[in-house]
């Protein structure tokens, strides 16, 4: 879920080629990989800590909670909820240009993007209502396609000696490349490059999301976010380290070919008709992955009584929060409908400008994630048996003053992240809709402590004690109520 949630052919296709050029790092796009997967394997120390005592739907929501505080959590809370409903509608809009060029291209018929993407948000709004299972074993396939597609090219690129400058090692493996820009020089042009390296990665802190659902979360979330973060970063390193090499030293002049020049080139015409098809089984599949965290997100604040109590409801035999589903699958809609009648671009405007937004809001509150680490441990002297003078202190630190280095690169790079889309309105609104619903959040949560004190105490509180009652087995029912409390000590 959370791999495919981070999208590999997607981030690959739609963000290697601008890392690539001249607007970012050029031939150290694979540094700028590097870096962005030691910031996030540091980030993922602390992370996993925490996950494994505090087991809940909102992820960072309980986890900021806990750590700094249920006002802070809160705050935290609306803005990473805002991300990832806004997230569905920005790959839709990937997703549904994609397959709009695809069945042009293939098929010669010239169907409008809205309707292929309202045939993904029915499809994927159906798979939201069942089982987790089913929708894991949709983007399973889809999952283990697109890596097996990225890893063919990329080995016969390997195998056959590299592109017409050899494998460019030097240029493309040395770490301060990837603070550089093109050009050689630091500048604007290297934070815009690493910019995009780490929105490559969002999603992967999903794992948590799905720590009720599992049979044994104190296990299976630290382990699958590691493999998330390490297992992504290195594939992306050599994917990119590869794409690079083939295209040789004219990658920084044009990276239009970067995936389709190889791929014609080692299999024939016949691979990139069908990696044109992968990439809309992809971002499908990322589409659906943020469907589900955001669902669980609104889910988590359902049940707590905020926004509405029937958010916290979860199917009697799917065990799947399905009222939270429909919501967000209404609200993607909504979103879509929006930019439909707006005539904006689905990929300059929709994918870009939510995805800028999205990644905004997400930063921010992995940023909180990681010093919420260091206030559980250290100052709130929660679990001694845990607290470590690396784990929880150091790699929360660094990580979390990387992260503020990392939203000063979005800031400082946003009007050449957005393109042409940074004239419209929505632009201009980026920073304002974080921030308003930032202190909107600490605004809930002080009312919440004056007017609703019972509600107040379980804001961020409600954790699962004991995940061993949830039976992986589709036809047995999830206990939904009895293993999940508050944990207001």
């Amino acid at each position: 879920m959370a791999v495919a949630t981070a999208a590999p052919i997607t981030a690959m296709t739609g963000n290697l080629p601008v890392i690539a050029g001249k607007g970012g790092n050029g031939l150290g796009a694979p540094a700028a990989y590097i870096i962005a997967t030691l910031v996030l394997t540091v980030f993922s120390v602390g992370y996993v800590t925490m996950a494994k005592h505090i087991t809940a739907a909102g992820a960072f929501y309980g986890f900021i909670s806990h750590g700094l505080g249920r006002v802070t959590g809160m705050a935290a809370g609306l803005i990473a909820v805002m991300a990832y409903i806004v997230f569905e509608a920005s790959i839709l809009g990937f997703f549904a240009n994609a397959l709009h060029g695809l069945v042009d291209e293939q098929f010669g018929v010239d169907v409008h993007w809205g309707v292929f993407a309202f045939l993904g948000i029915a499809a994927i709004g159906c798979l939201g209502y069942f089982d987790i299972h089913l929708t894991a074993k949709v983007l399973g396939v889809a999952l283990v396609l697109e890596i097996a597609v990225l890893s063919a090219v990329s080995l016969a690129v390997l195998f056959t000696g590299g592109g017409p400058d050899g494998f460019l090692a030097g240029d493309a493996l040395n770490p301060l490349n990837g603070i550089k820009g093109a050009d050689g020089t630091i500048g604007a042009a290297a934070g815009f490059g690493l910019f995009f390296a780490f929105w490559s990665w969002v999603g992967f802190e999903s794992t948590a999301m799905y720590g009720e659902e599992s049979r044994d979360p104190k296990r299976v979330v630290p382990r699958a976010t590691l493999i998330s973060v390490v297992g992504v970063g290195l594939f992306y390193v050599f994917v990119s380290w590869m794409m690079v090499s083939a295209e040789g030293r004219g990658v920084v002049e044009d990276g239009s070919g970067l995936f389709y020049n190889p791929l014609g080139d080692h299999f024939g015409g016949w691979a990139v008709d069908v990696f044109q098809w992968l990439i809309v089984t992809g971002s499908f599949a990322c589409a659906m992955a943020f469907h589900q965290c955001a669902s669980r997100y609104l889910y988590a604040i359902g049940r707590e009584g905020f926004i509405h109590k029937a958010l916290g409801r979860t199917h009697p035999s799917y065990g799947s929060p399905h009222i939270a589903s429909i919501v967000q699958t209404c609200l993607t809609i909504a979103i879509v409908s929006g930019f439909l009648l707006a005539d904006q671009d689905p990929v300059v405007h929709m994918y870009g400008l939510l995805a800028l937004l999205g990644t905004m809001a997400i930063l921010i509150v992995q940023t909180l994630c990681s010093f919420a680490t260091v206030g559980y441990f250290h100052v709130q002297g929660k679990h001694p048996e845990s607290k470590h003078p690396v784990k929880t202190l150091i790699a929360p630190v660094v990580a979390g003053v990387a992260m503020i280095g990392v939203v000063f690169l979005l800031v400082s790079n946003l009007e050449d992240a957005a393109g042409a889309a940074s004239t419209s309105l929505l632009f201009d609104l980026i920073p304002w809709i974080v921030g308003v619903l930032f202190v909107a959040g600490i605004g809930l949560a002080l009312y919440m402590k004056n007017a609703r004190p019972e509600a107040y105490e379980r804001m961020g509180r409600i954790i699962l004690e004991d995940a061993g009652e949830r039976d992986a087995r589709p036809d047995v029912p999830a206990q939904t109520t009895g293993n999940a409390k508050a944990d207001i000590s």
